[in-house]
């Protein structure tokens, strides 16, 4: 067989495969428009009374609690932290001739802030006082002590 022969069997293959597959699709929407005829009356409606049995409580925004903290480096500002509620960002600005400095690129002279997600304490243990120790230790439940290791007899 010539290549021009596969190719023209494949070619002819895809058509009917397309040509079924359109057929498949009209026939099965055909159906659908058959089995959904509109309703001849429109469906029932409840009466909702008027007021409900649980009050609705609606709570103004807080605004104006948001704080703001400038820190400046010679003039020029080269960090804001923004505390607004429980969340609080972080922008810095591009330290100035820096190889960092992708304002070419981006066109924006700022980069993206920064949250701080969890924030951990690892010397927390170490801090606990003798007495929360102790408690601790009389909380403890006492275990009895662990059986022998089994005897091996040859």
């Amino acid at each position: 067989m010539t290549r021009q022969n596969i190719m023209a069997r494949s070619t002819s293959v895809w058509k009917f495969l397309l040509l079924g597959t359109l057929a498949h699709a009209s026939l099965v929407q055909a159906q659908q428009a058959q089995q959904t005829p509109p309703a001849a009356t429109p469906p029932k409606l409840e009466r909702i009374e008027d007021g409900s049995d649980q009050p609705v409580t609606i709570t103004p925004q807080q605004r104006g609690k948001q704080k703001v903290t400038e820190k400046r480096e010679g003039g020029r500002v080269t960090e804001v932290q923004v505390t607004t509620g429980k969340s609080s960002y972080t922008m810095k600005a591009p330290t100035p001739g820096s190889v960092n400095d992708q304002a070419d690129l981006t066109g924006s002279k700022l980069r993206p802030p920064q949250w701080k997600v969890l924030e951990f304490d690892l010397s927390g243990k170490k801090k606990q006082t003798d007495a929360e120790a102790a408690a601790a230790a009389a909380e403890a439940p006492v275990l009895a002590p662990a059986p022998p290791p089994p005897v091996i007899v040859k």
